[in-house]
């Protein structure tokens, strides 16, 4: 049975920040203004990039890990919130942390039934060979993949080029992808191969050019000991007033509605703690302030807010959680510190999935651009770019054998 999958380009432009985590006690009070922005008439409601309402973001992610601490918001809400505090710092710490030059769009990829990567498996193997630097996160319910905003024509026109059909819809630019396939890992990229003069005619020399610029550059696959995470959401509310909308058919993980006060008015109007968990959300406050090890927050106008974890932070949320927290599963992020590459660079994500999928399930079929056989075997695997690092996540069992293999093709030998 065919699944289609559906892709939209959410409103506005996105600046991607890289903070050291040296200097996060520093940002973390940016940081909270950025994922509370809930008072009502202050100037910040003036910046671009929230819902009509100004209860919440159109798309924002924080992303805190062993390897920096990373934000994608608005542009404008980088320039206001944190463009100040860097100026404040001293001219060598200013240096080391980083707010991209270029503008960037943000496309989500929704599919029913469908696992992260093959959800995105047709918009990425295309991306990737056409030299398009990409960004990809998983979340809960959905995938997003930023794009320059300068490439999206181009990104529209690989997918078109492809099979996908164009529509307008709210005038976001939605695809809808007439292939059908087994779930299985995302054939995506990320900031992770410097363009090539002529760009890579199929999957495998992709691969081939991946991992010797990843050799070149000494970069190493590890995982922290001990770290292990899970994939969650906020409970949804979708009776209270300014809350998410509530999309079943796209669901595919795990999901139940929230229990909340459903008659949260205000005379003048919603507010912004009338649209929200406040248990989740002090949660989260408690979990920033305490510069986690890992917690990857993600919030985009159509989803419920969406989290990945270390799982020693379950503790603070109580059941303000939806997913398999109380499950023995758990995952493992295998970490790649791409600081030494450009960040117009692309190529990682595609070249390490289809590398685990071809190592890790040996009957799969795929073909030179990307595409799975249909009736195979799942792999259960998904990604996480930040600023100037990328994550794999994997089940426990399987991450080790993924290590094997990606220290096979990546560590140079008397490493």
């Amino acid at each position: 049975m065919a699944l289609n999958a559906q892709v939209s380009f959410l409103d506005g432009t996105l600046s991607l920040i890289h903070i050291p985590l040296s200097l996060y006690p520093t940002f973390l009070q940016p940081i909270l203004k950025v994922l509370l922005p809930q008072s009502r008439g202050a100037p910040d409601l003036n910046l671009d990039g929230l819902t009509l309402d100004n209860s919440r973001h159109g798309f924002l992610n924080i992303s805190v890990t062993p390897l920096e601490c990373s934000i994608v918001c608005h542009s404008s809400w980088a320039k206001a919130v944190f463009e100040p505090v860097i100026r404040q710092l001293p001219r060598d710490a200013a240096k080391t942390v980083s707010i991209s030059k270029d503008a960037y769009v943000v496309f989500s990829v929704i599919s029913a039934g469908m696992d992260a990567g093959s959800r995105v498996a047709d918009l990425t193997s295309p991306l990737a060979l056409a030299n398009i630097p990409i960004f990809f996160i998983t979340t809960y319910y959905s995938d997003f993949i930023l794009v320059p905003a300068k490439d999206r024509q181009a990104v529209e026109k690989t997918l078109l080029s492809r099979g996908f059909v164009f529509s307008e819809d709210n005038n976001n630019s939605s695809f809808t992808s007439p292939y059908s396939h087994s779930r299985g890992p995302s054939q995506s990229s990320s900031l992770n191969e410097l363009p090539a003069t002529p760009p890579p005619s199929s999957i495998p020399e992709l691969q081939e050019r991946t991992f010797e610029n990843l050799k070149k550059r000494n970069v190493v696959p590890y995982i922290e000991p001990d770290l292990l995470l899970i994939q969650c959401s906020g409970r949804e509310d979708k009776d209270t007033i300014g809350g998410y909308s509530e999309r079943p058919s796209t669901f595919h993980h795990h999901h139940q509605n929230g229990h909340g006060n459903h008659n949260r008015h205000s005379s003048h109007g919603p507010c912004w703690a009338d649209t929200v968990d406040t248990k989740l959300y002090t949660g989260l406050v408690s979990a920033l302030v305490s510069q986690p090890r890992f917690l990857s927050i993600t919030l985009a106008q159509e989803d419920p807010p969406s989290l990945l974890l270390d799982r020693n932070l379950l503790g603070i949320f109580g059941d303000s959680l939806v997913g398999p927290t109380t499950e023995g599963f758990s995952l493992v992020p295998i970490f790649l510190d791409l600081s030494s590459l450009p960040i117009e660079a692309t190529g990682i994500v595609s070249g390490v999935a289809g590398t685990l999928v071809k190592e890790l399930q040996p009957g799969v079929e795929v073909d030179d651009h990307g595409r799975r056989g249909s009736g195979q075997e799942e792999l259960e695997l998904s990604y996480l770019s930040t600023a100037r690092a990328g994550a794999v996540i994997l089940g426990e069992e399987v991450s080790v054998r993924a290590m094997e293999v990606l220290r096979g093709v990546l560590v140079r030998e008397g490493r």
